[in-house]
């Protein structure tokens, strides 16, 4: 990924630039793709920018609902920059592309939102489960949106999140499909990593959660499941977007989904041994 950079920008004095730092320069330059599999060992997080009258009322959600929605990291009111995500961070400018939401519908999805920043917004970054996908793809798992080049499948389900204030709404789940020996490995792997969503909320017959079709995904893309698997549900960091559309909130921003920050930390900082 290569996108033009001075000798300054690629790390000054000749030090090597970090992979993160790289993928967020790219999106500063207009990168606007799927995020899977880009700066492989950092950790990749969903995106929720809120007004600060708003922002007590969501961390509480966010605390009653950590499957979901584990907080990483969050700016100070009006300040675009979360120093201990990245030092070279701008939340307005580094994600690929964004999605502006007013009175719950999105109408807009820009890759950036210098043109919608305010100085009353606090930004919300919540673990991803691409954090995880590095763990999974090092014990020889293969990860099926990967290999097929499209972002992860996510479904609204049945499984209600707990209030708080005005957020409520349905739990959003992404979907790898695996075979049940390898589902079983994927499940003790994926226990490690609580911040990043951690082990699967449910393992097959997704008419159990609400889903009525796998092949028709409510946000990302489809990807086959074969005959000898069985589709495994993590919780999802989109879930504050089908919460902020329920909500049908005034104003709000979020990533679009798949296309993720990328971070300075490392996945391995979030493993719980």
């Amino acid at each position: 990924m290569n996108v033009g950079l001075t000798k300054k920008e690629q790390g000054g004095h000749g030090e090597p630039m970090l992979p993160s730092l790289q993928a967020r320069l790219a999106c500063r330059a207009g990168m606007a793709t799927t995020t899977a599999g880009i700066a492989n060992g950092f950790v990749q997080g969903n995106l929720a920018i809120l007004p600060e009258k708003l922002a007590a009322s969501f961390h509480r959600f966010c605390q009653l609902n950590p499957k979901p929605c584990p907080i990483i990291g969050m700016s100070e009111v009006g300040d675009p920059r979360i120093p201990a995500l990245g030092i070279d961070l701008d939340i307005r400018t580094d994600v690929p592309r964004y999605r502006v939401w007013r009175d719950g519908e999105v109408v807009e999805e820009p890759t950036d939102i210098m043109a919608h920043w305010r100085d009353d917004l606090v930004a919300f970054v919540i673990g991803c489960s691409f954090s995880f996908e590095e763990a999974l793809l090092a014990d020889d798992l293969q990860i099926r949106h990967i290999d097929c080049n499209v972002r992860v499948p996510m479904y609204r389900t049945n499984i209600a999140c707990a209030p708080s204030g005005p957020f409520a709404g349905p739990m959003v789940v992404s979907m790898r499909p695996f075979r049940p020996a390898d589902a079983i490995r994927a499940v003790q792997i994926t226990s490690r990593f609580p911040a990043v969503h951690g082990a699967p909320v449910h393992l097959g017959h997704p008419h159990s959660i609400g889903i009525e079709d796998i092949a028709k995904p409510d946000y990302g893309d489809p990807v086959p499941v074969g005959d000898d698997e069985i589709p495994v549900f993590w919780a999802c960091g989109v879930t504050p977007q089908a919460v902020i559309a329920a909500a049908r909130l005034p104003f709000a921003m979020t990533h679009a989904p798949g296309l993720m920050l990328v971070t300075d930390l490392q996945n391995k900082q979030l493993a719980v041994l």
